[in-house]
């Protein structure tokens, strides 16, 4: 079955967090779901029963590669750093950026705590699971930064412990380990040896990224209560009630 699923895809739920379990088969990721096969269109809307997808690539990106429609699955446009002053979350921004991608990445990760796209973008996301509780898919480009930062919302919010959000975290470098060779390989013969060290720093994830946003929630809003009341506009029980929709 692996196969036929999208780069970079899981299921974030079934793990065990505080008072219970997050329900599984409702919260899946991936990477973006593009040029999909037929097959993968029969796993995610028959195996995964899925009914949304949350899209958080720019305007652009969409512009450029529509994700695959699927019957019966609705989609949302949530463009995370439309407003963001450092972005290299993008294929595109990956291969164009310059400088220091560790650097650039540190940057994003700061952007999607504190640009208004990113408030804004991440607030409808979460408000919409109370809502609705119908089996979902969110990604990006590769579904590891903007993606990334969503799912450790998710199991932050779920009562996971920090080991679990960076051991999900982490696990889209292995999961986009030949997907990122491919890349690196389209690019060999065009890009000098030190942009494409840089594009292999740019394809993967980091503990040091996460961090960097977790750090920014800190100082920027106090505690991570704070940012989903004052940052993401939230109401005061929202915790408490997605705790009593998905944590079983």
């Amino acid at each position: 079955m692996s196969q036929i699923q999208p780069v970079n895809f899981r299921d974030i739920g079934g793990i065990p967090v505080a008072n219970g379990t997050l329900t599984p088969n409702i919260f899946f990721r991936s990477g973006q779901v593009v040029d999909i096969s037929n097959d993968t269109v029969d796993f995610l809307q028959n195996s995964c029963s899925l009914k949304r997808i949350y899209d958080f690539r720019s305007a652009e990106e969409v512009q450029k590669m529509p994700d695959t429609k699927i019957p019966s699955v609705t989609f949302t446009h949530l463009d995370i750093l439309q407003t963001a002053k450092a972005n290299q979350a993008s294929m595109d921004e990956m291969v164009e950026g310059t400088g220091d991608a560790h650097e650039n990445m540190l940057t994003t990760y700061e952007q999607m705590v504190t640009s208004d796209s990113a408030c804004h973008g991440y607030a409808q996301f979460l408000t919409d699971l109370l809502t609705n509780n119908d089996p979902l898919l969110f990604h990006c480009f590769a579904g590891k930064d903007r993606t990334g930062f969503a799912a450790a919302l998710i199991l932050k919010i779920a009562g996971a412990n920090d080991h679990q959000i960076m051991e999900d975290y982490l696990k889209t470098n292995t999961l986009r380990k030949e997907a990122n060779q491919q890349i690196i390989a389209y690019f060999k013969d065009t890009m000098s040896t030190e942009n494409l060290q840089q594009l292999q720093i740019a394809l993967n994830v980091a503990p040091e990224y996460l961090n960097r946003a977790n750090d920014t929630i800190t100082n920027t809003f106090g505690s991570f209560n704070n940012y989903l009341h004052e940052g993401l506009g939230l109401e005061n029980g929202f915790v408490s009630e997605f705790r009593h929709q998905y944590v079983k």
